[in-house]
């Protein structure tokens, strides 16, 4: 990488944590360290908010899922305005009410100290684990590109994140996520405008549409009903709204930032912002992955984007046949070029003819067939050779065009965007996870009644153990096959269960706290079930839907176990 690249991205990282430290400078009491001092307008809510949620993944993975698989990702995300709109209306004013450091402390005035324990015990579980992936996914990726040990680059993002975490608190995180997420929106759109520039003169904006839109990367919106289908209309507004509701309303990760507010009418818009916004955001991310894929059409794509492997491969006995595969993509392109030329020039002559589009088709199927005989030759050299090769390479598409094809100075710009995303998320997670610990098990269970002082110094000592404990998690992870989907995952095992028990709170008043606690530990063992039964085959059951039955066994079994509570007292 050359010195400028490396002077951009130094520039400014360490411009964005000087600058979080020194808003931060004056946290000198537990709720400003914490709480921050409730001074934040609604348009730092709304990018802090996004920051959280737009981890290093997000801008990893989501243009190489575009890649692969066209943009259907992007109903996911099809139910967050509705989920935004509920939270504003029923959770936001409850909060500033109660005056809550965290969402949990609702459950114990509302039912009691066991449930207030078990819902926070459940989002430390699952936000601890996610806190690890945050720092391991983008660490594996930029150390295999920049050719890092995975262990330091993981070192280098976690103890920059726990340095200005640790030092000014909840504020640091808001103040610091306001700016990596300008840089990070300006990132996305500078590497648009340098696809656009990058392809071929005969090839206009429209055209590669055009292309896109025939070779199926452009399939937004899915009616299809099917329960293992991951993306289509239905799993998004029903399992992703309430994976919405759940992330936002009671993640303490997120009601931290918006509790920061400087009212509830500044959270409320901070929130709306992020439902208004989120959605055309991740349609621009997915789109540069659809446009990253059309370069890749008239420029020579590797057979597989995970360079570390394909070296590794060629070291091994099947390195003749691996060369054999890129020789064969090598005249799978020449094919497939022409057919995209005929259909462009048949579709500006008026309508390309269906042989061409299906010559054009069988082109590019024909090429991720390649690309899967190459996974499967990686799979073999791995285990005959008893070396650590993850097959899949999605990840790897969008960094690899960034460092092989974007101008000196824009690489250093990009690299500052992933490495912002990987900072802001994880500084949100951190922090919350030290507030939740502090507030709602250490102070409340273990140690009363002691000066502010004294939990402020707390607070700082719970954010460095969490940090240790992500570092420590990303350090000996291994990747899932898609790592968005596996921080969507791991929360959709615990999210369903989590807003059962705030539901319960908020909408079935009659309901004491035995009741949902006995329903809380019951939901969630059935969705792990139902989840390892997925996972091993005996079921088809897409994630997503795991967010509803969750939430709807919760409300269930507490109505019931209510109800026969009921019959069971005396008259």
């Amino acid at each position: 990488m050359h010195i400028i690249d490396w002077s951009v991205l130094i520039v400014i990282l360490l411009g964005i944590v000087l600058y979080g430290v020194w808003k931060s400078r004056n946290a000198k009491t537990t709720e400003s360290y914490l709480k921050g001092d409730h001074n934040l307008k609604w348009w730092t809510i709304g990018l802090s908010v996004m920051a959280t949620q737009a981890s290093a993944i997000t801008f990893l993975s989501t243009p190489g899922q575009a890649y692969d698989d066209g943009m259907r990702f992007a109903q996911f995300y099809f139910g967050l305005p509705l989920a935004m709109i509920i939270l504003c209306i029923f959770f936001l004013p409850l909060y500033y009410k109660l005056n809550v450091y965290t969402a949990y402390e609702f459950l114990e005035n509302r039912f009691n100290l066991k449930t207030r324990s078990l819902t926070a015990i459940l989002f430390l579980i699952q936000r601890g684990l996610a806190a690890g992936i945050t720092i391991y996914a983008p660490a594996i990726i930029l150390s295999t590109i920049l050719e890092w040990n995975l262990n330091i680059t993981i070192l280098i993002i976690g103890v920059i994140v726990i340095f200005y975490t640790v030092s000014g608190g909840t504020n640091a995180v808001s103040q610091t996520q306001k700016q990596q997420m300008i840089v990070i929106l300006s990132g996305m759109v500078v590497a648009f405008v340098v696809l656009l520039n990058k392809l071929p003169e005969h090839i206009g904006f429209g055209d590669a549409v055009d292309v896109a839109g025939n070779l199926g990367k452009l399939n937004i919106v899915s009616f299809n009903f099917d329960l293992s289908d991951r993306y289509n209309i239905w799993t998004a507004m029903l399992g992703g709204t309430f994976l919405f509701l759940s992330y936002f309303g009671t993640d303490q990760s997120q009601v931290q930032r918006y509790l920061s507010g400087k009212s509830l009418t500044e959270s409320r818009l901070g929130l709306l912002f992020n439902g208004v916004f989120k959605v055309p955001m991740q349609f621009l991310i997915l789109f540069v992955g659809v446009m990253v894929f059309m370069f890749y059409q008239f420029n020579d794509a590797p057979l597989h984007f995970n360079a570390a492997n394909v070296a590794d491969v060629k070291q091994t006995e099947m390195a003749d046949e691996y060369a054999v595969l890129e020789q064969r993509l090598v005249d799978n392109n020449e094919v497939k070029r022409q057919a995209i030329d005929q259909f462009i020039t048949e579709n500006k002559s008026g309508q390309a003819s269906e042989a061409v589009v299906a010559s054009m088709n069988a082109a590019v199927d024909a090429e991720k067939a390649l690309r899967n005989e190459a996974k499967t030759l990686i799979e073999k050299a791995a285990i005959a050779n008893d070396m650590e090769m993850d097959a899949e390479d999605t990840d790897y598409v969008f960094i690899t065009f960034i460092t092989e094809h974007l101008p000196i100075g824009l690489i250093g710009l990009l690299l500052a965007v992933i490495f912002s995303a990987a900072m802001s998320s994880t500084a949100s997670e951190l922090s919350a996870l030290a507030t939740t610990s502090v507030i709602d098990i250490y102070k409340r269970s273990f140690v009363q009644d002691k000066k502010d002082s004294f939990y402020l110094g707390a607070s700082k000592v719970f954010t460095l153990i969490w940090g240790c404990i992500a570092l420590a998690f990303a350090m000996f992870a291994s990747l899932f096959d898609n790592l968005i989907e596996a921080v969507n995952i791991i929360g959709s095992i615990f999210y369903g269960s989590i807003l059962g028990i705030f539901a319960v709170a908020f909408f079935l008043k009659w309901i004491k706290g035995n009741s949902v606690f006995i329903a809380a530990i019951l939901a969630e063992t059935i969705v792990i079930a139902l989840f390892v039964l997925d996972k091993y085959g005996y079921i088809e059951l897409a994630y997503l839907w795991l967010n509803l039955i969750g939430c709807a066994l919760v409300m269930l079994f507490a109505a019931i176990f209510d109800g026969l509570e009921t019959k069971k007292a005396p008259l």
